[in-house]
């Protein structure tokens, strides 16, 4: 936009602020553009993308989703005064605000508790010794006094009354962190491999390029505000998996082999649209990417997103149903379109067999690839820390091991570069903070989502349920090869219940003919991932909650006792029937 002629004289320097000013109404104008007409002038600025599409929908006659218009009438980014009003008044948000500071990494959890539940971003989900003291500072300070490890490796603080809520996010910002975009129709924390750069087996160290893509997101304010939110992981092939085909963009490392059209080496396999909460891992695309590229390629599949992603349907807004209408191949087209380059693809003979990861290398001490090096997997009961455990293994992490906490999808964590002379030391001093490096084929595979207690959307105490079948099958079936057992509270399924060994997902329990119910679950099994990715099969409907237990107590006894040989998994006996069967071999076993 040009300023015209003036009769004043203005320097270049004060023209350039007009032009500045008058872009910047321009932008505005077409920002507050409600209802069944669009802008009337071209959206520009770093939110134009969006609006095209946005005013696309309303062109085409549709109605755009609530959580659109909220965005459309005011951008969460230029409400932050509004947030610190709120936060003077100890104001609960409206709808509109709720979704809105969710840009902030803040959900008001209401009527679950009565407060703000905050959700950090850490690539790669590795911090420092001194930023999770200090998080455990801001806990007592400002949040309920603990803090949540979740699937995404990441961390949650929870309870903060809405007075503390502009104080903890400057809080996390003063230690290095963010929450920034962690939350709403934004590209969540960015996961990747959790040894990555000590593993002995990585194919890759995926820090840097996690860390890149998670820069590249925070300041790129285009790259907020998609049709839903957006998952990004990074696996390096190392022992302990990332769970990388979950995601919408899975870049899987991979060794090519010479002489199939690309150069042989270290790549990463694309896959895409994964999202197993409805079913879906990330389809193969056949496509490899160079490392260094990953960012410039997340950024192209991104943009294409925005623009063909549903609007108006928030049940059908994630890429996976792009791709379902789309294809993969003509998806895959648009975004070569974005980038101007043709992508390389190579056959599946190319690829090199990746490294074996082992389920249990999250758990216990495991030589690095550095001599005289360790990591120790510590575990967390269904992933809850207080702010005197946090703070302990801060200072065991800085005083026996690099210095570095390393999160992980299993709802655990590692303090890595411990000394062998220190191994026993620091396991003592683990212990001694009442956590353990040790645990069972069970326990060491028992994941929860928040549930009821501090989630709307929950139907069932998910945490709670899951502590008490651990403690009841632990002492009463002996299970000798890994095993996952994964709690999810609704259908989002952030516990991921499709994909483990034993999934259950809450329910309310109807008691006989009446309209009364009771929290439950519906249970299901034979679920895998990476290699062995499979949705599970139903196997029970309705169990009580009380129920549960005896009921995971009975299918693990029905599997020790009909398992082919005592090498056969849980995952392979429960793929060799359909769930009617496996119910009834369940049902014939006893509880004790």
């Amino acid at each position: 936009m040009k300023i015209e002629t003036l009769s004043v004289d203005f320097t270049d320097e004060q023209k350039r602020y007009l032009e500045g000013l008058a872009a910047g109404l321009k932008v505005s104008q077409a920002g507050r553009a409600l209802g069944g007409s669009a802008a009337s002038a071209e959206p520009s600025g770093p939110d134009a993308i969006h609006l095209k599409a946005q005013d696309g929908v309303i062109a085409a006659g549709r109605k755009l989703a609530d959580q659109e218009r909220f965005k459309r009438e005011l951008h969460p980014f230029d409400a932050y005064e509004r947030l610190k009003e709120q936060a003077r008044n100890n104001a609960a948000p409206s709808a509109a605000d709720n979704f809105r500071w969710r840009y902030y990494g803040l959900f008001h959890v209401a009527p679950a508790q009565d407060s703000y539940m905050c959700r950090l971003r850490i690539p790669n989900g590795i911090m420092k010794h001194w930023q999770l003291s200090g998080l455990a500072d801001l806990a007592e300070q400002l949040c309920g006094p603990y803090s949540h490890v979740t699937t995404r490796a990441n961390l949650q603080l929870r309870e903060i009354p809405p007075k503390h809520a502009v104080a903890l996010l400057e809080g996390i910002q003063e230690l290095g962190l963010c929450s920034r975009g962690s939350g709403a129709d934004n590209i969540r924390n960015v996961t990747g491999t959790p040894t990555a750069g000590i593993d002995p087996h990585e194919l890759l160290d995926t820090r840097p390029y996690a860390r890149e893509w998670h820069y590249h997101i925070l300041n790129d304010r285009s790259l907020y505000g998609l049709p839903r939110k957006f998952n990004v992981a990074f696996d390096g092939a190392g022992k302990i998996a990332a769970l990388e085909d979950t995601n919408d963009i899975a870049f899987s490392a991979v060794e090519v082999e010479d002489g199939f059209g690309a150069e042989a080496g270290i790549w990463f396999k694309l896959g895409i649209g994964g999202i197993t909460g409805h079913k879906d891992f990330a389809r193969s695309t056949g496509i490899v990417v160079k490392p260094e590229e990953t960012t410039a390629v997340a950024d192209a599949i991104v943009r294409v997103f925005i623009e063909t992603g549903d609007r108006t349907n928030r049940l059908k807004a994630r890429l996976k149903y792009v791709l379902d209408g789309m294809g993969v191949d003509k998806f895959m087209e648009a975004v070569e379109q974005k980038l101007g380059r043709k992508f390389a693809r190579v056959p599946e003979e190319a690829l090199l067999r990746r490294p074996k990861a082992d389920r249990m290398a999250h758990i216990g001490v495991h030589k690095q690839k550095q001599d005289g090096l360790n990591w120790i997997g510590v575990v967390l009961p269904v992933g809850k820390l207080t702010c005197a455990q946090m703070r302990g293994l801060a200072k065991i992490a800085q005083d026996l091991g690099d210095g570095e906490l390393r999160l992980t999808v299993w709802q655990n964590l590692l303090i890595s570069g411990v000394r062998d002379e220190n191994i026993a030391l620091a396991s003592a001093a683990i212990e001694q903070i009442g956590l353990s490096v040790k645990a069972s084929q069970i326990r060491a595979g028992l994941i929860a989502c928040t549930g009821n207690a501090g989630c709307k959307f929950a139907a069932s105490n998910t945490k709670r349920h899951a502590a008490e079948i651990g403690d009841w099958c632990e002492s009463r079936v002996a299970i000798d090869t890994p095993l996952n057992i994964h709690l999810t509270g609704c259908h989002h399924s952030c516990a991921q219940h499709y994909i483990s060994d034993i999934g259950l997902i809450a329910a309310k329990v109807p008691l006989g003919e009446s309209d009364e119910t009771v929290e439950g679950y519906h249970l299901f099994a034979g679920g895998g991932f990476g290699p062995q990715a499979e949705i599970g099969q139903e196997v029970y409907r309705d169990i009580k909650a009380d129920d549960a237990p005896r009921t995971v107590e009975k299918l693990l006894k029905a599997y020790i006792t009909h398992r082919v040989s005592p090498d056969e998994t849980f995952l392979a006996f429960a793929r060799r029937h359909d769930g009617e069967s496996l119910r009834k071999l369940a049902e014939a076993e006893v509880s004790a």
